[in-house]
């Protein structure tokens, strides 16, 4: 009679579950390291929204002062008059604006006119003006672009004044009427704005399961207490799940508290436009967590098999900066290659989820491949680290 295979796997079952709770435990009491982390995660969010939202709101309070600098407009009366109709209010620029400019000092670009202006003008010819500006100098060159367009509506207004003192009507020079229609969604063109979000939530997920990763394998061969660990009647196999389980746990327990702080971080927005976009409440907190626990399950397996083949935690450690490059370098994929997204996003780890998470923020629907290929994939590799930290436990307990 063959015996029944149901008691070892029961006592499998039991081992792995009591080994998941002693690490819970033990990651739980490194309260400094907890901590550490948790706070990064959680302050990061409002931090990054209010860092952001800052920006937004500096830029738009420029573009509302409407403000020109210049100097030398004394030679050109008729390009003041032009200015002032269009309500700008007009300020003479220092002396030194080109070392403030250099310095970034001087926030606004400088519009300088030479003589000659209006003689220019009155014999039909094109008068030089040089609009002064920093390319290093973000602030003054995002006010370039204001005073190049009023400085192009005057060109367009004389040249439309010529023609008509001529008898030519002044569409003649403009044969089309471009009517520009943007197809982007209201939520597609906030993701412009909060495309780094997902990128700060994978690194509470990678730098969350790091340190239990290292501790729970190569911290304890270490210290010595993978042997009593071993000694216990449950599998390489239970052990090396119940370990794992744990170091899964603890990432997204970080994710968790990491995704949620940018629901109250959305107070924080000083930008009234941006907080007018911005779209990120429970349902898409949700789905960011459901992307997020498969690539936690693979990313914590794989750390972790890279660190049990190390004599000590900071070798794990020095080792697995291969994954943590590897794994914050992949979502930036989609920043230097342009264009549509790729079928193969979908088949690697981290820029997979990174993705999908940005189709949340842009409210585009999920089908159910998008969800099941990268899932497949980062269980595929939990899986297979985790065999590969079964066979290594005994022997890394020998010293």
């Amino acid at each position: 009679m063959k015996p029944s295979a149901r008691p070892s796997l029961d006592l499998s079952l039991r081992g792995a579950w009591a080994v998941l709770r002693k690490e819970l435990i033990d990651a739980l009491r490194d309260r400094r390291t907890l901590v550490t982390v948790l706070l990064s995660a959680v302050v990061m969010g409002p931090l990054l929204m209010l860092l952001l939202s800052g920006l937004v709101a500096q830029l738009e309070e420029q573009a509302e002062q409407r403000v020109v600098l210049t100097s030398g407009l004394q030679h050109a009366p008729t390009l003041r008059n032009f200015i002032e109709r269009q309500t700008f209010e007009i300020r003479e620029a220092p002396a030194d604006y080109e070392a403030r400019l250099r310095d970034a000092r001087l926030g606004e670009p400088v519009l300088v006119v030479a003589e000659g202006f209006e003689a220019a003008l009155a014999r039909g010819e094109a008068p030089e003006v040089w609009l002064v500006s920093d390319s290093s100098n973000r602030q003054a060159e995002a006010g370039s672009r204001r005073v190049a367009r009023l400085l192009d509506g005057f060109a367009r207004e004389r040249g439309a004044l010529a023609l008509l003192l001529r008898g030519v009507p002044p569409t003649l020079l403009r044969p089309l009427d471009v009517q520009e229609r943007d197809l982007a969604s209201t939520r597609s063109r906030a993701a412009q704005f909060t495309g780094m979000l997902p990128f700060f939530v994978l690194m509470a997920v990678l730098y969350g399961a790091l340190n239990a990763a290292l501790d729970t394998t190569a911290g304890e061969r270490e210290r010595g207490s993978l042997e009593p660990l071993l000694a216990n009647p449950a599998s390489p196999l239970a052990l090396a799940v119940g370990k794992w389980g744990a170091v899964a746990a603890v990432a997204m327990l970080i994710a968790l508290l990491s995704v949620l702080s940018f629901l109250p971080a959305q107070w924080l927005i000083r930008s009234e436009t941006l907080r007018a976009l911005f779209v990120f409440g429970p349902t898409e907190a949700a789905a960011f967590l459901a992307l997020l626990a498969p690539l936690a399950a693979a990313l914590a397996a794989l750390m972790m098999a890279v660190a049990i083949r190390c004599k000590t935690f900071k070798e794990a450690q020095a080792n697995n900066t291969v994954v943590l490059f590897a794994a914050s370098l992949l979502p930036m994929v989609t920043l230097f290659k342009q264009g549509a997204e790729q079928p193969w996003f979908l088949w690697v780890p981290a820029l997979a989820q990174s993705t999908l998470m940005n189709r949340v923020l842009r409210g585009e629907a999920l089908g159910a491949a998008d969800i099941l290929i990268p899932a497949a994939v980062s269980l595929l590799l939990a899986a297979a680290c985790l065999v590969y930290l079964a066979r290594h436990l005994r022997g890394a307990a020998v010293r």
